[in-house]
Protein backbone atom coordinates (compact mmCIF):
# COMPACT_ATOMS: atom_id res chain seq x y z
CA UNK A 1 0.00 0.00 0.00
CA UNK A 2 1.79 3.29 -1.08
CA UNK A 3 0.60 6.62 0.53
CA UNK A 4 1.19 9.87 -0.52
CA UNK A 5 0.95 12.94 1.41
CA UNK A 6 2.05 16.32 1.61
CA UNK A 7 4.92 18.16 3.50
CA UNK A 8 2.57 20.41 5.49
CA UNK A 9 0.86 16.92 6.48
CA UNK A 10 3.99 15.06 7.04
CA UNK A 11 5.16 17.86 10.05
CA UNK A 12 1.71 18.08 11.45
CA UNK A 13 0.50 14.50 11.80
CA UNK A 14 4.23 12.40 11.76
CA UNK A 15 2.60 9.57 13.86
CA UNK A 16 0.33 8.99 11.19
CA UNK A 17 3.00 8.45 8.75
CA UNK A 18 5.14 6.18 11.19
CA UNK A 19 1.61 4.14 10.94
CA UNK A 20 1.72 4.47 6.94
CA UNK A 21 5.19 3.56 6.58
CA UNK A 22 4.34 0.43 8.66
CA UNK A 23 2.22 -1.15 5.52
CA UNK A 24 4.61 0.55 2.43
CA UNK A 25 6.04 3.16 1.51
CA UNK A 26 5.13 7.01 2.53
CA UNK A 27 5.70 9.61 -0.55
CA UNK A 28 6.57 13.06 0.62
CA UNK A 29 5.54 15.54 -1.72
CA UNK A 30 6.53 19.78 -1.69
CA UNK A 31 4.19 21.66 -4.01
CA UNK A 32 2.82 18.55 -5.30
CA UNK A 33 5.69 16.77 -6.65
CA UNK A 34 7.21 14.17 -4.50
CA UNK A 35 10.65 15.07 -2.48
CA UNK A 36 10.90 12.13 -0.07
CA UNK A 37 9.46 8.49 0.95
CA UNK A 38 9.17 7.49 4.52
CA UNK A 39 9.95 3.79 4.81
CA UNK A 40 10.15 1.64 7.46
CA UNK A 41 13.77 0.05 8.55
CA UNK A 42 12.15 -3.78 7.42
CA UNK A 43 11.60 -2.43 4.02
CA UNK A 44 14.95 -0.05 4.08
CA UNK A 45 16.56 -3.31 4.80
CA UNK A 46 15.30 -5.26 1.69
CA UNK A 47 15.81 -2.56 -0.74
CA UNK A 48 19.53 -2.38 0.76
CA UNK A 49 20.16 -5.81 1.01
CA UNK A 50 20.00 -5.96 4.33
CA UNK A 51 24.17 -5.00 5.13
CA UNK A 52 24.99 -1.96 6.79
CA UNK A 53 27.52 0.09 4.31
CA UNK A 54 30.84 1.66 6.38
CA UNK A 55 29.43 5.00 5.50
CA UNK A 56 25.94 4.29 7.00
CA UNK A 57 27.63 3.02 10.25
CA UNK A 58 29.76 5.98 10.60
CA UNK A 59 26.90 8.16 9.62
CA UNK A 60 25.32 6.78 13.22
CA UNK A 61 25.01 9.57 15.72
CA UNK A 62 24.47 7.58 18.96
CA UNK A 63 26.30 4.15 17.93
CA UNK A 64 28.43 2.47 20.01
CA UNK A 65 32.11 2.26 19.29
CA UNK A 66 32.83 -0.37 17.20
CA UNK A 67 36.46 -2.32 16.42
CA UNK A 68 36.60 -2.10 12.14
CA UNK A 69 38.84 -4.55 10.80
CA UNK A 70 39.48 -4.35 6.85
CA UNK A 71 40.12 -6.86 5.07
CA UNK A 72 43.69 -7.53 4.09
CA UNK A 73 43.68 -7.28 0.17
CA UNK A 74 47.07 -9.51 -0.29
CA UNK A 75 51.05 -8.54 -0.74
CA UNK A 76 50.23 -4.57 -1.69
CA UNK A 77 53.94 -3.58 -0.15
CA UNK A 78 55.84 -5.05 -3.55
CA UNK A 79 57.31 -2.79 -5.77
CA UNK A 80 55.14 -2.62 -8.87
CA UNK A 81 56.74 -4.15 -11.98
CA UNK A 82 56.31 -1.38 -14.62
CA UNK A 83 58.42 -3.35 -17.20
Amino acid sequence: MITTISSREFNQQASDAKKAASKGPVFITDRGRPAHVLLSIEAYQRLTGGQMTLADALAQKDAPDFDFQPPRLGDLDRAADLG
